[in-house]
């Protein structure tokens, strides 16, 4: 299983928030770039960052920071956070960004999702699936949709999406567990429809809880509070589980 750390990013900081609450924010570092590399040495083989300002404002914010960090490390970003039309995706790409993560975009506009694979293929476009008991959450997680997230995926999966992002937003930030029914659910549907690759996030606050994740069949996990909070030591965790 990978092992994905998050750099959460606003206003150029790195931060992490609280069930997705921008009122319930903890700053952890004012230089992305140094958290950034330490994750590298830890053996990281991706970084997961988001644009919670592009989140909020429906179009990436801070593109000039993580192009940034996609031309300074050695390993490749997957990027979330405000990617609402075909040119924020493709301007990322092109920026030296090695995947990019869709949410809101995947229900206001599906036909940008379809285009993005068709132009830049499958392994390059990912959704994010945020759900609040079960319903697809938009616009930064400040709005819940009445969508099943297992219906999103069936869409998604019918225009060409293989990957998903899957996040629990109850347990995000929170330390205490995934929801692990949840993200069994969500694998399971992926298997049934064929092919389908579930990287989980959310709740995450130790070993064993992606010891736990491995053996559900996620194809990855992303690790954010935990890390910073040091209950979670990530060259372990790479170690012991992490896909190379």
């Amino acid at each position: 299983m990978e092992i994905i750390p998050a750099i959460d990013l606003r206003k150029g900081q790195v931060v992490r928030l609280n069930q997705g609450d921008f009122n319930r924010q903890t700053t952890f570092s004012d230089d992305p770039l140094k958290v950034a590399q330490g994750f590298v040495d830890a053996g990281a083989i991706r970084i997961h960052v988001v644009d919670l300002d592009g989140a909020l404002e429906g179009g990436p914010q801070q593109s000039d920071l993580y192009g940034a960090l996609a031309r300074d490390i050695s390993v490749p970003l997957e990027v979330g956070g405000g990617f609402r039309a075909a040119e924020h995706v493709d301007t990322a790409l092109a920026g030296g960004v090695g995947r990019v993560v869709l949410g809101t975009a995947a229900i206001a506009n599906p036909e940008i999702i379809e285009q993005a694979i068709q132009k830049h293929g499958a392994d390059r476009i990912l959704v994010g699936l945020d759900a609040n008991n079960g319903k697809v959450a938009v616009s930064g997680w400040t709005e819940t949709t009445d969508i099943d997230a297992t219906d999103l995926m069936t869409q998604m999966f019918e225009v060409g999406v293989r990957r998903f992002v899957f996040t629990d937003i109850a347990r995000d930030g929170t330390l205490t567990e995934p929801n692990f029914d949840s993200v069994a659910v969500m694998i399971q549907h992926g298997i049934a429809l064929g092919g389908v690759h579930i990287i989980a996030s959310g709740g995450i606050g130790e070993l064993d809880h992606l010891r736990r994740l491995a053996t559900l069949g996620a194809e990855g996990a992303i690790v954010g509070t935990a890390i910073y909070r040091g209950t979670v030591d990530l060259t372990e965790a790479i170690r012991e589980l992490g896909a190379s």
